[in-house]
């Protein structure tokens, strides 16, 4: 019998989870406390629970960034999934090309791409509030729908295409009830992902939104300098939940999704 030996992958690898995560424990922690500040706990309590719940504005704020979170995951799954498939049948030096584009927006910096989408949203004397927020996330959640999509045309056989071509059917009937049905985890994985990166994000945000909207991490933020309040331990410990809800969300699609090609893969090489 082996004995679990500790290494010092192990130990890093720990270190790293409690500075990630002890500070939002902290967090969670207070959010339940019946003082206002964060120096000691007082007791367990809901009241700052119930003072989210009773903020009017809070709960408008709320409303908008689901309302953007939404639409634009959606709008961003569909552009998305679409270009994915371009890109799969586009040829070698174009794919590539797209590829790198489709990346820019990945590797750059929040802050650049906040402050492009700013200066382009001025020039072209667009009013910033809701649709340059929206237009915006879209922009920002396309790149991470197409690397969700494309793994899953990659490892979609090519000869559930041809068979469906043989027998007759038409280029519609082959993306609706070949492809797409064979590549959906895929999607639902990019949703997924979209809506969480749409609901934090934070910088491009900032940039792009204008008085009289805003969305929740922009409020926090605000209410943040203005001094400690434990309303906003609430409203953060909320927004981790449904992160956390959503992740685990893609994490049982992904899983589904694998279990799903490993048995399409057995069934062809019985067929063979």
């Amino acid at each position: 019998m082996k004995k679990h030996r500790w290494s010092w992958g192990t130990l890093y690898l720990a270190l790293v989870f409690v500075i990630l995560y002890a500070p939002i424990l902290y967090l969670v922690i207070f959010s339940f406390s019946s003082g206002q500040t964060m120096e000691k706990y007082h007791g367990f309590s809901w009241q700052h629970y119930a003072d989210l719940l009773a903020d009017s504005r809070m709960i408008a704020i709320v409303i908008n960034t689901l309302l953007v979170a939404f639409l634009a995951s959606l709008l961003a799954t569909i552009i998305g999934t679409l270009g994915a498939l371009a890109i799969k049948d586009a040829r070698r030096p174009w794919k590539n090309s797209l590829l790198s584009l489709n990346n820019v927006l990945m590797v750059s910096p929040d802050v650049i791409i906040g402050a492009s989408f700013l200066i382009f949203f001025t020039m072209l004397g667009v009013r910033l509030g809701f649709i340059s927020v929206l237009l915006s996330h879209i922009a920002f959640c396309i790149p991470i729908v197409v690397l969700m999509v494309l793994p899953k045309l990659n490892e979609m056989s090519p000869t559930l295409v041809d068979a469906a071509y043989d027998l007759g059917a038409s280029r519609w009937q082959v993306l609706s009830r070949v492809i797409l049905p064979s590549i959906a985890p895929g999607i639902f994985a990019g949703y997924f992902m979209a809506f969480t990166y749409s609901l934090d994000d934070f910088a491009v945000t900032f940039f792009v939104t204008g008085n009289g909207f805003s969305t929740l991490s922009v409020e926090i933020y605000s209410r943040a300098r203005q001094g400690i309040n434990l309303e906003i331990n609430a409203l953060s410990t909320l927004m981790f939940i449904v992160s956390l809800l959503l992740v685990i969300g893609y994490y049982l699609i992904s899983k589904r999704g694998g279990r799903r090609t490993r048995i399409v893969a057995v069934k062809e090489g019985d067929v063979q």
